[in-house]
């Protein structure tokens, strides 16, 4: 029988492009590790997916997971089928144009095929605890990584 896991995931950008990072929070039972990570030029959306997929990756067996983001780009391309379609079409769209971020959907993709994920969209910057702890995270991410960074 799979576990059931929850994952919780937001990405932010400072700039869109800019320095972006991601934050989540995995929670098994009384289980819970949070993580997060940064990049320097990136997007707000490839922020998020990085969040889901960083995410899905600690995983270490197949399990049931119910994902919580409040990216709409990310949940509603799993809520209202688009990805299988990108991906029967070689991730292109209808008019024939690469899918962006057609390499992070590519990995997505493979992911939810190792688990049964379940996309929930939240409420950004609401009354979820969870969604804004990792909302914190990736705004940590950023300025951790900023302070690395050469001055300009």
């Amino acid at each position: 029988m799979k576990k059931k896991v929850v994952l919780y995931t937001d990405g932010a950008c400072s700039g869109n492009p800019g320095i972006g990072g991601y934050g989540g929070i995995l929670m098994y039972g009384e289980y819970k590790k949070e993580f997060d990570g940064a990049e320097e030029n990136t997007t707000n959306n490839r922020m998020e997916m990085r969040a889901v997929i960083e995410g899905l990756k600690m995983i270490k067996y197949p399990c049931i997971v119910d994902v919580y983001s409040d990216s709409a780009y990310t949940v509603n391309a799993f809520l209202n089928g688009w990805i299988y379609a990108w991906q029967k079409n070689g991730y292109k769209k209808a008019d024939n144009k690469p899918v962006q971020n057609a390499d992070l959907w590519q990995t997505l993709y493979a992911l939810t095929k190792t688990h049964e994920v379940t996309f929930h969209k939240v409420e950004g910057h609401a009354d979820d605890a969870f969604n804004n702890r990792c909302d914190a995270l990736a705004r940590g991410a950023i300025v951790k990584l900023k302070k690395t960074l050469p001055v300009t």
